[in-house]
């Protein structure tokens, strides 16, 4: 298969696609482990349920790097059903070849950009909790606009999410904190779950990542958001 990740022609991205080498097993996963857990944007809207051959709790993350985490969530909650969206081909390649090894069900994949499978492939209010943990800070103020965190996307994750869905960020850039705390929080249709002005504590779900642990040990911060959709 081709190991590209498919998108729509844009001008700005809020990621850069790499050429990361990728291992002789992450390349072989996508012969074996693809067919069973892969999602390709070119197919369309799909029906979540359908998708899962059941209905549930439906959790969707962006970004999700090599997907330790993602891996760690799906294991711990089987009844929960994750879609996760990445880039990268190494980490979609890790993920669905672990996820394959370990025998979970109640895991998918897209390897392709988030805002076009938001637009193109979820019905409204299908989504029960989306995640983006991490998302590339952009550090450099005139490429702040490259950031995922804007208000037409929060608008289109409310479009998705299901009345009293949450979305959940997280950053180690307070910079960032402070823009997604008051894009978050300026967005209509939304409630900060911590209070106005907050942060939240990291919740059980979300496991610590190992750059997180370092960053505790160097002193570093890390913000959570979590706002709930009220309408």
């Amino acid at each position: 298969m081709d190991i590209r990740p498919e998108y729509r022609k844009k001008s700005i991205r809020s990621y850069v696609v790499r050429a990361g080498r990728m291992t002789d097993g992450q390349r072989k996963a996508f012969e074996t482990s693809w067919p069973i857990y892969g999602l390709k944007l070119a197919d369309g809207a799909i029906n979540t349920d359908e998708v899962f051959g059941r209905s549930g709790v439906k959790v969707l993350e962006i970004g999700f790097g090599m997907g330790d985490s993602l891996l760690q969530m799906a294991s711990a909650e089987p009844d929960t059903d994750f879609i996760g969206i990445e880039v990268h081909p190494p980490g979609v390649g890790t993920i669905i070849n672990t996820a394959r090894v370990e025998g979970l069900e109640n895991l998918r994949i897209y390897l392709a950009d988030a805002n076009d499978v938001l637009e193109e492939c979820f019905a409204p209010e299908s989504i029960d909790r989306l995640q983006l943990y991490f998302p590339d800070p952009w550090h450099k103020k005139k490429h702040n606009k490259r950031r995922i965190v804007q208000p037409s996307f929060l608008q289109q994750v409310r479009e998705k999410l299901r009345l009293n869905g949450t979305i959940h960020m997280a950053t180690d850039w307070q910079p960032y904190a402070e823009q997604m705390l008051e894009t978050l929080s300026e967005a209509e249709g939304f409630e900060n779950c911590a209070g106005p002005g907050k942060s939240s504590p990291r919740p059980a779900y979300r496991p610590l990542t190992k750059f997180e642990k370092r960053g505790e040990r160097l002193g570093h911060g890390v913000w959570d958001f979590i706002f709930k959709k009220t309408s």
